[in-house]
């Protein structure tokens, strides 16, 4: 019975067809072709592997990939490369912005700055070998009347010269005060965001940049080695090395930085000596 099965279908297995296209009026044979199981199964087998192989061809090397879910575009490979590039470009100039912050308010406190350029350690020095230290009598006596003159109102007329010469950068209200106990050394200005920042004084600007703390900054230095801070602001109006004019727009207020929790201006007063406290010369 087992041997009989066997013949049966090796007998299917050998059997072959014909496959014949004939004309339907008169039946005349155009084409034919001789068929077997196995030659079908061969057929079928070679031209799946054509069309796999025209497939896989189609979408590795050409745009047609782009369309077909999970596969990046060119477009979004050339932004991520653009977005790369932007992101060292900002980190680089948020170091320097940083460093250069450092070197302006160690300058401003008479200690030893840092140059950016080649990052070492200066103070700026006076070879007092080639002054003369001589003194004469006229010295000595105007020396005498400056200090009588001005033993008891040097505070005072100190004073009422920055009150002459500095206006409020903004009005509004305080809301947190000069603290150089906690390291606050300005004064914190409620104000709607995008409100115009003034200069509080004719002065070149030293600085005018965006930093990750505090955002956009402006620092101006005025005469009499007094130097004005304007921080979180929405945009800067000046550019670094510009020359501003008492009651010019500098800036215009906003939220900007990481220390900040509302719009407001933080606004520092600096002289030779260090921060002081804007509200003993300015009204808000």
């Amino acid at each position: 019975m087992e041997n009989s099965k066997k013949k049966s279908t090796r007998k299917k297995d050998s059997k072959n067809y014909r496959l014949v296209i004939q004309e339907e009026k008169t039946y005349e044979e155009k084409f034919s072709l001789k068929l077997s199981r196995s030659n079908v199964f061969l057929i079928g087998t070679f031209i799946s592997l054509i069309i796999i192989s025209i497939t896989t061809v189609i979408i590795f090397f050409t745009p047609v990939r782009e369309y077909i879910p999970g596969y990046d575009t060119t477009k979004m490979r050339v932004q991520a490369i653009n977005n790369l590039e932007k992101l060292d470009s900002l980190i680089n100039q948020l170091s320097t912005n940083e460093n250069y912050l450092e070197s302006v308010f160690k300058t401003i406190n008479g200690e030893e700055y840092k140059n950016i350029y080649t990052n070492e350690s200066q103070r700026i020095s006076v070879d007092l070998s080639e002054l003369d230290m001589s003194l004469r009598a006229e010295d000595s006596i105007l020396r005498k009347i400056v200090e009588r003159e001005d033993k008891f109102n040097v505070i005072e007329s100190e004073t009422q010269k920055l009150n002459l010469e500095m206006s409020p950068p903004a009005r509004g209200i305080i809301i947190d005060s000069f603290n150089s106990s906690a390291k606050h050394y300005g004064v914190d200005i409620v104000l709607k965001e995008q409100t115009p920042v003034k200069a509080i004084a004719d002065g070149i600007v030293l600085l005018s940049e965006w930093t990750m703390d505090s955002g956009h900054t402006v620092i101006v230095y005025h005469r009499d080695q007094l130097t004005s801070v304007y921080k979180h602001n929405y945009l800067s109006k000046v550019k670094t090395g510009d020359y501003v004019k008492q009651g010019q727009v500098v800036a215009l207020s906003g939220n900007t930085g990481e220390l900040t929790s509302g719009p407001h201006l933080h606004f520092e007063l600096w002289d030779s000596n260090g921060p002081i406290n804007p509200e003993d010369f300015i009204i808000f």
